[in-house]
């Protein structure tokens, strides 16, 4: 056990995050995403919501200050301006992470597909809502942070 980690950052998973570089990208997907078959790196939290598992990992993942959009969800198929319920559940966690709102960048199914193929990491979770996924840009600790 250690004091100050969330207990969803187990260590395989907090080994993959220590190993991303600046720009690396991490995708954490709902239950029905074809994870294993897009993933480099797979890491499994079948017992948490995307919701969380964005929490726990955005307790120790800086997000990408470079690029405009940090942050990147799947459109909903039909209809690119619908929010669904696990996105509208990302947004007040990815500013509270940020310090500031921050526009989440929306991606049609396959263009986000095609993120995903390229990113670092997998994270698959149990959520069970349509459209929880999210692509997450690793940013930089500075010389100034613990």
């Amino acid at each position: 056990m250690l004091k100050g980690i969330d207990p969803l950052l187990g260590p395989d998973l907090l080994h993959i995050l220590a190993s991303m570089g600046h720009g690396d990208e991490l995708a954490i997907v709902d239950a029905n995403f074809p994870a294993a078959a897009m993933a480099h790196r797979l890491v499994r939290l079948d017992g948490a919501d995307a919701p969380r598992a964005l929490a726990a990992v955005l307790t120790v993942l800086p997000l990408d200050s470079f690029v405009k959009a940090p942050v990147s969800v799947m459109q909903v198929v039909g209809d690119a301006r619908q929010v669904p319920p696990p996105v509208r559940d990302f947004q007040p966690i990815v500013d509270r992470a940020m310090g500031r709102k921050l526009r989440l960048a929306s991606l049609e199914r396959f263009a986000f597909y095609e993120r995903v193929r390229g990113a670092f990491a997998v994270l698959a979770t149990g959520e069970r809502r349509f459209y929880g996924n999210v692509i997450l840009t690793k940013g930089v600790v500075g010389p100034e942070e613990r």
